[in-house]
């Protein structure tokens, strides 16, 4: 008797090997893909792992072109449909020969919608068995792991599994079809280009060009406000007039003149002391929220961050919509074991002198998994990055435990010659929670100084603002992600990807979310030929419908039925208008990439635009006065190129941001050998190191090269040998050593 367990990750499939072992740990594999003999009682177990998803939806039979719609589709391994899979080859592989030893299955992968679904196809395509064993856990602790093994349920978990693979081929209906119908349109109308839109990427765009179309039609509105910087006895004060904003410049004079000149009165002071409750516990929209706010993370890295803590045993699982702590986690356990931690040993022991441990919940459920929080598990070593977002987490759930802050206003009316003048400040009593949130806690406090009613006020100075409204802000990439939350679209696992989407579709841009020329044009035309493509309404009906299969109120079937109706129908339409769709997103789509590709003036002719040109080895920048002018400029090889309005300083040539998985984004100017590249101290590294025999491969020699970074020493035997000497700052962070 052979039980295989399968977990969704490596480290997953390690940690739980480890858990449950009641003895040796034997590790095997080939090709770097591992799985673990482990004996507990009287079973011998193997616990392996799969890299994700292994499957993915397909046509059955590859349609010619761009033809739709498409409906008959089937799961195929993902290594024989999506090149950059192949990887997982070697993971299919190997659970299906392990699967041939097994006599019993478990499924471990993560317990949510996508982890079902994947622990399903596995089951029913690799281990060719009908139904498996399924494990629930929320952390990856031994404890837990064992809790979850001896409390297995006997059957996979068929509601959140058929609700995932409905999602699934929901998304690849409107996903291939309308990729298909906006590609096919765009081609009639003379060039080829790839668009797409999704069944909540439609809808999410729209919001975004919403915002985008009332910044743009917002017309700003003057108003003035009074301000009053005044000295009482023990110090000074700013108050505004108490009509705040004055819409009449007439008004406004008037009121100025009457107070010109005249020192004033306390007239009456109120203090309103206040409690300010803890914050909720972490669900994954609030973490990402949060972390985007205090570290200006992108809601897709936090997220691949938590799922990283997580793996590592430090952090209960992520993707969750709660934000609720069940006392079944055991609060003063997970405290005392982060006192052991000295960054927060000194809040865990007041915690821990409470009376009663209670966190203050919010309303938001998740029926699989509770709000987020730390295991109390050490980390031994994660990444600058990681940490904060461990910190956060951590300081955070302790927070919840804590007492409410309290905080006091005081407001002050300050008589002018009849004019009422307000000036106010808010101070925190008692720090309470604040002290346990540390640095993310950040109320400013501005204090008023001592004052009673009654007591003179001599005027300094007596200004007019002038002012004007503003228009609504642009969303960000974690405020977009609350508002699709908040609207119902899209999942707590989803939105992030959907967001990076539409960055990478060229639809969005900048760190506030603008809607670019292209995607206002998609979603005006859409609007104006096809409005069912981007329904808010329709995307929520579905995702209603996929609640109700998880719940096992509806089938699967009958759900894409529906769905398939409602999609040949608006096909239909869409076929009908095709060449209108067409001409209209053609001129949006060349506007929009020679907007994405115009870097600036070039400065060799002076006459010619640079723009960035794709060859045979890649991207780099020429002159469109080419061959007359052949000014050229190289791009890193890696990293998303963004122009800019910038000149460089030093050198006055266009600067370029450019943008890196996991760094900061980086203005860089596009001429290599830019003086504020090279210090004296480089020039006399290269002078000393350039042809001097390559240290890492003995056979070939420094040479200098050049990127837009800056220059650097490599060795000439390139590809070869990759080993490069840093001259300056940031260059040559275009190789590897």
């Amino acid at each position: 008797m052979v039980e295989l367990i399968i977990a969704e990750k490596p480290k997953a499939a390690q940690r739980i090997a480890e858990s449950l072992a009641e003895g040796k740990v034997v590790k095997k594999g080939v090709h770097g893909v591992y799985y673990y003999e482990i004996s507990r009682g009287k079973n011998d177990i193997i616990v392996a792992c799969t890299v994700g998803h292994l499957f993915g939806l397909a046509e059955k039979e590859k349609k010619r072109g761009m033809s739709y719609p498409v409906f008959d589709v089937e799961w195929k391994p993902l290594y024989e449909t999506t090149k950059t899979a192949a990887f997982s080859k070697k993971y299919y592989d190997m659970l299906k020969k392990l699967s041939k030893e097994a006599t019993t299955f478990t499924v471990s992968c993560d317990y949510d919608i996508e982890g079902s679904t994947l622990g399903m196809n596995i089951i029913r395509f690799i281990c060719k068995q009908k139904d498996a064993r399924r494990m629930k856990f929320s952390t990856l602790t031994k404890p837990d792991i064992i809790q979850a093994y001896e409390s297995v349920s006997q059957s996979l978990d068929w509601g959140q599994a058929h609700a995932g693979e409905t999602r699934h081929e929901l998304d690849f209906y409107w996903g291939i079809n309308l990729t298909r119908a906006l590609t096919s349109s765009i081609k009639k109308a003379g060039i080829f280009k790839i668009l797409s839109i999704g069944r909540v990427q439609g809808p999410a765009l729209q919001i975004i060009v919403q915002r985008e179309k009332e910044i743009k039609s917002f017309v700003a509105k003057p108003f003035w406000q009074l301000q009053l910087d005044g000295e009482v006895k023990n110090g000074k004060l700013v108050a505004l007039h108490e009509k705040d904003k004055f819409w009449d410049k007439k008004e406004a004079d008037l009121a100025y003149a009457k107070v010109k000149g005249k020192n004033g009165t306390i007239s009456e002071v109120k203090r309103n002391e206040f409690q300010q409750q803890p914050p909720y516990p972490f669900d994954l929209t609030t973490l990402q929220t949060e972390a985007y706010r205090c570290f200006g993370a992108p809601p897709k890295t936090t997220l691949e961050i938590a799922q990283e803590l997580y793996t590592s045993g430090l952090i209960s699982y992520p993707r969750t919509s709660s934000q609720q702590l069940p006392p079944t986690i055991g609060y003063g356990k997970i405290i005392t074991a982060l006192s052991q931690q000295q960054e927060y040993g000194a809040q865990c022991k007041k915690l821990l002198q409470k009376q009663g441990l209670r966190p203050n919940n919010g309303k938001k459920t998740d029926p699989a998994h509770p709000a987020i929080y730390p295991t109390g598990v050490k980390p031994k070593s994660i990444d600058k990055r990681s940490h904060k977002v461990y910190d956060l987490i951590a300081r955070r759930f302790m927070a919840t435990f804590a007492d409410a802050a309290t905080r006091e206003t005081v407001t002050a009316r300050i008589d002018v010659n009849k004019e009422i003048f307000v000036a106010a400040g808010t101070t925190t009593k008692h720090m309470g929670w604040h002290e346990f949130y540390g640095q993310y806690a950040k109320f400013k406090d501005e204090e008023l100084p001592k004052i009673t009613a009654g007591e003179n006020v001599k005027v300094k100075e007596l200004v007019m603002l002038a002012k004007e409204t503003k228009p609504p802000a642009r969303y960000n990439q974690a405020s977009i992600i609350k508002e699709l939350e908040k609207r119902n679209l899209g999942t707590k696992s989803t939105r992030a990807e959907i967001v990076d989407t539409l960055y990478k579709r060229n639809y969005v841009t900048g760190r506030a979310l603008e809607a670019t020329d292209l995607g206002i044009k998609i979603i005006e035309t859409l609007g104006k030929y096809s409005p069912e493509i981007i329904d808010e309404e329709l995307t929520r009906h579905f995702e209603g419908e996929m609640e109700e299969i998880q719940e096992d109120k509806k089938k699967g079937e009958d759900v894409l039925e529906e769905a398939k109706g409602v999609l040949v129908k608006i096909l239909d339409g869409f076929k009908k208008k095709e060449k209108g769709i067409g001409d209209e997103l053609i001129t949006a789509t060349k506007e929009s990439e020679t907007k994405e590709n115009t870097v600036g003036r070039c400065p060799a002719c002076g006459e010619g635009t640079l723009m960035i040109k794709r060859g045979k080895f890649g991207r780099f920048i020429a002159c469109s006065r080419y061959p007359d002018c052949k000014a050229t400029f190289k791009l890193p090889s890696n990293g998303f190129i963004k122009n800019t309005d910038k000149l460089c300083e030093t050198c006055k040539h266009p600067v370029i941001t450019v943008i890196r998985r996991a760094k900061k984004p980086q203005d860089v100017c596009i001429n290599p050998d830019c003086p504020s590249k090279i210090s004296p101290e480089a020039r006399k590294l290269i002078k000393e190191s350039e042809n001097s025999a390559c240290k890492k491969c003995g056979e070939g020699k420094m040479v200098l090269r050049r990127s837009v970074y800056g220059s650097f020493l490599g060795c000439d035997k390139f590809p070869k040998c990759r080993n490069i000497v840093k001259v300056n700052g940031n260059a040559g962070s275009s190789g590897t050593k």
